[in-house]
């Protein structure tokens, strides 16, 4: 195995637009489960778990950390043993993704990427209902899923338990599935955090990928989940991502994931991905599992100091919240499950993600009243394939399965006769298709966790099989049921071609649908079908399979549909395709926007044509401006329509502003590129039927930072009833570290939380503090804030100060008050020093006493400094320290938890030394050198280059 931390390259990754200060170890916070009342304390649910909390002792403590073996009787995959003394029970965890997983029946759904061909938030919300009911039914408090991890690898070996290739896509599926699940008080615990594509070498080769491509596309569907799902608990990957751990990733775990996007959920560990103790919990990693060998150290690690016990204490709240959310503190009778109403929604999903790839001379659907004979043949055609292998793999419930031979044969009726061949022999299976009016032949792959596959291509009996009947029948139609795509060598020969992926134990009964026409195929493909394993956008052995103990990311934003549009490569079936059983005409195409806020609304007339009932999918795929640097178009909208023959119906499709938005590297922020955008509406990324522009004015990337605001009284700002209400002005309420209480501080003066602005109701005295939608560049706008000497904020605009009145904020004229104090969270960054170099902690190490040094820039967490009020600066939650307080000259720098002593006071001069006070000498780069691994120390105060230093901001 690689073991541990070669440099990480990110910095931080807050896909609302903002740069997050560290956490601070020794004063971590965690989030209420349910946000307190305006002007009010913590929840009755909070202090419940403060209470709880506060009785625990250390050993107790830990003991809610650590995933082991259920005890007899008990059939969860995961466990966690619980307090007996305070009334606390076991955590019980199950897989998983589409169905629960626990060796007894439950209702296997069709599989997550057939989910997401079905392109329909609306029937994932339904999905994770499925999914949270059974599991709420069984005891279960959390459940693993969804996986949204973008396909990158198109043989990976997971794909079939993805949401696809496309980052917005998933995100959307994700956060409506999450939502369903969670309705039912079950967790949903997203994975798998972060930058887990393909499964050979998973368990060690490090995902090597820059900040950009981590931005755009391996988080977005995992801060959707978060963000707009609030999902409840996430779970981190076995592999290091640029050389860190997965679940000891300080910069993904603690400063994206917890601090950025406001997580206050649990993160648990996959089986087995942790790597050490102390460094998983002080990043963030909250349960191990998969035997918890690691967190069996940390009660002996608080009590020698390694471990802060707030560290401890924030772990466990985290925990107890998830159990209070889910009612497992409450106890009481589980609801009782419903296989019928499970095998009803299973049968809907499937036939919404069943994919038409082909349809030559309406071969589908098929016409039961003249049909008087059909061949069903194949591997696959007399099984319920229900899902892949692995830790996703349900057990169905035996008398809810359907073959595709079972529903074929119970769809046509009596008057057909339905003649079944294994395939075994071409020849013999060729017959039989022969002298029948049409041939069903269903092929397809067995994907599993724990391997990629071997290649893209059908097995080659498969193939054969496909080119004898297709010969021998010209009514052929070929199903497939593969977790992927797969190259089709005979596509020319077949006229019908379906896409029915791992269907779920109504494959049968779903495909019958289907081929029939009782129903419009649904489907469109969120990934790609390219036309030989060579023709993908993994063109180098460094991409995949690795090289090094790496997996190199060297495609950057070239994901999927993207490398093909870029490099333009021809695939075999693009993504969003699928076909209808009619034909739909778009036209009226109308831009609307940008308005101030950056909104632009789509609209056009959609309409059936055709004489059936069918389904569209429309998709909005936006192309930047050249200098953006950006792949030639992305999917930001989509939606889904059935209409009666010959209706009508008119579509707005919506973009926000940050459909616009592009991850600039160099402010570690986000930005609109100025510019002419390309609009196109289609039915595929290769389908165009309108196009139209939008001008946007652009809004450079701001450096940000994010954190609290805190009032002279110790409260924090809170948005919570500003978002919910947009008349009611913004509050001061108990630190609570929710989201709401995640304010962003740009450098062009805003004040954003929960992706708004704060904006004065007007310029006079006493006028409400509301939350806005923000401008696109809020400079020489009401929603500037100015930080003064005496720590207030002015409104230019209004040359009034934000004031704290009653738990209300409010304009007020500036006159110091101490409602008018506030600390803002502090820039972040490099802290650079002689010939650029950047002040650097050795290894990435957070034990206390951990070296600081000299090191070549490279964005890591490792690397980036918050500038506190207090005079500390601070990395990876802790800070910068002379050891043991020591005041001689030489003493050297270490890393280690913040205490306000005067040891961690650095006081910059004009002359860009920092001085520390106590000792009355300066930071210093010993013996004047600026080679890799330099330590410092405080030496006399000289102004030479090895004691000049840029701070962040």
């Amino acid at each position: 195995m690689r073991r541990l931390p070669l440099r990480m390259r990110i910095l931080r990754l807050g896909l609302g637009g903002c740069l997050l200060a560290a956490a601070t170890t020794g004063n971590a916070t965690a989030a209420s489960a349910a946000p307190a009342a305006p002007g009010r304390g913590p929840s009755a649910s909070e202090q419940r778990v403060e209470s709880l909390l506060a009785q625990l002792t250390t050993a107790e403590k830990v003991t809610l950390l650590r995933g082991l073996d259920a005890p007899g009787g008990v059939s969860s995959v995961g466990y966690v043993a619980g307090v007996p003394r305070l009334g606390i029970p076991p955590l019980l965890l199950s897989d998983g993704p589409a169905g629960v997983r626990d060796g007894r029946p439950a209702t296997a759904l069709p599989a997550p990427v057939s989910l997401a061909a079905a392109f329909d938030p609306a029937l994932a919300t339904t999905y994770g209902d499925v999914l949270g009911r059974e599991a709420r039914a069984r005891g279960y408090q959390v459940l693993y899923a969804p996986m949204v991890n973008v396909v990158r690898v198109p043989q990976g070996g997971r794909d079939f338990e993805t949401l696809g290739e496309d980052p917005y896509l998933a995100g959307r599926l994700a956060a409506a599935e999450v939502r369903g699940i969670q309705a039912q008080r079950v967790a949903a615990q997203v994975k798998h955090y972060a930058a887990n594509n393909q499964e050979d070498n998973r368990e060690s080769y490090s995902s090597e990928v820059d900040e950009r491509t981590l931005a755009e596309i391996e988080l977005p569907a995992f801060r959707a989940a978060v963000r707009d799902g609030r999902a409840w608990s996430a779970m981190c990957g076995y592999n290091p991502v640029n050389g860190i751990w997965a679940c000891e990733n300080f910069p993904l775990l603690r400063d994206v994931l917890k601090g950025r996007w406001g997580f206050d959920g649990v993160v648990g560990s996959d089986y087995p991905a942790t790597h050490s103790s102390v460094n998983a919990a002080a990043a963030g990693l909250d349960q191990e599992f998969g035997g918890s060998t690691y967190f069996a150290d940390l009660p002996a690690a608080v009590a020698d100091g390694r471990l802060a016990p707030a560290v401890l204490d924030d772990q466990v709240r985290r925990v107890l919240r998830l159990m209070e959310r889910t009612g497992a503190l409450d106890g009481g009778q589980p609801p009782a499950s419903d296989p019928a109403a499970g095998a009803r929604d299973a049968r809907r999903a499937a036939v919404a993600g069943t994919v038409l790839l082909r349809n030559e001379n309406s071969t589908l659907p098929l016409d039961a009243t003249r049909l008087k004979s059909v061949a069903v043949i194949g591997p696959w055609a007399d099984r319920a394939y229900t899902g892949g292998g692995g830790s996703s793999h349900v057990t169905p419930y035996p008398d809810r399965m359907v073959t595709p031979r079972q529903g074929i044969a119970a769809r046509a009726g009596s008057a057909t006769a339905v003649r079944y061949h294994l395939g075994d022999d071409p020849n013999a299976a060729a017959a039989v298709a022969a002298g029948a009016d049409a041939a069903v032949v269903v092929v397809g792959d067995q994907e599993t966790e724990g391997a990629d596959r071997g290649s893209l291509d059908l097995a080659p009996a498969d193939d054969a099989l496909i080119r004898a009947v297709s010969k021998a029948n010209p009514h052929t139609v070929v199903v497939l049921n593969t977790g992927g795509p797969v190259t089709m060598p005979w596509l020319d020969a077949v006229p019908a071609v379906v896409e029915a992926w791992y269907p779920g134990e109504q494959s049968g009964a779903a495909l019958a649908d289907v081929l029939f026409g009782d129903a419009d195929p649904g489907g469109r493909l969120p990934v790609t079908f390219p036309t030989s394993a060579g023709a993908t956008p993994l063109q180098d052995p460094a991409q995949y399979p690795g090289t090094g103990g790496a997996y190199h990311y060297t495609e950057r934003l070239g994901t999927g549909y993207r490398w093909y549009d870029a490099s333009g490569t021809a695939p075999l079936f693009p993504f969003g395709h699928g076909l209808s059983y009619t034909a739909f005409d778009y036209a009226g195409l109308t831009v609307t926007g940008p308005d101030p806020a950056g909104r632009v609304r789509v609209g056009f007339d959609l309409t059936n044509r055709g004489s059936r009932t069918g389904t569209e999918v429309p998709q909005l795929y936006l192309t930047f401006p050249s200098a953006a640097g950006e792949p030639p178009q992305q999917l930001k909208a989509f939606d889904k329509v059935t209409l009666a023959p010959g209706a009508s119906t008119h579509v707005e499709l919506p973009l926000d502003r940050s459909a616009f938005a592009v991850w600039d590297q160099g402010v570690h922020g986000w930005g609109v590129p100025g510019g002419r955008y390309g609009l196109t509406v289609g039915a595929s990324s290769r389908a165009p039927r309108l196009r139209g522009t939008v001008d946007a004015p652009g809004s450079p990337a701001v450096s940000t930072w994010s954190g609290r605001i805190t009032g002279s009284d110790g409260s924090c700002l809170d948005a919570e009833a500003a978002a919910a209400d947009p008349n009611q002005p913004l509050r001061t309420t108990s630190c609570a570290g929710t989201a709401a209480q995640d304010a962003t501080v740009g450098s062009d003066g805003s004040l954003g939380v929960l992706g708004g602005c704060l904006t004065p109701a007007g310029s006079d005295d006493g006028a409400a503090v509301l939350l806005r939608d923000c401008h696109p560049d809020v400079r020489g706008t009401e929603q500037v804030w100015r930080p003064s000497p005496d720590n207030s904020l002015q409104n230019p605009a209004s040359d009034r100060c934000l004031t704290a009145a009653d738990g209300r904020l409010l304009l007020r004229d500036c006159s110091g008050a101490p409602g008018q104090h506030w600390a803002t969270p502090r820039p972040s960054g490099p802290l650079t020093g002689v010939a650029g170099q950047c002040v650097d902690i050795a290894r990435a190490a957070t034990a206390n006493g951990s070296a600081v040094q000299l090191y070549h820039c490279n964005s890591t967490g490792a690397q980036d400094w918050s500038v506190q009020q207090d005079g500390s600066l601070r990395a990876l939650g802790k800070c910068l320290d002379v050891t043991n307080g020591w005041t001689a000259a030489g003493t050297a720098a270490q890393l280690y938890d913040c205490n306000g002593t005067g040891a961690q006071k650095w006081l910059p001069r004009a002359d860009g030394t920092l001085l520390n006070p106590v000792s009355n000498r300066c930071l210093d780069a010993r013996d004047g050198s600026s080679a890799d691994w330099t330590r410092l120390q405080i030496w006399d105060c000289q102004a030479s280059p090895n004691q000049l230093w840029k701070l962040p901001g």
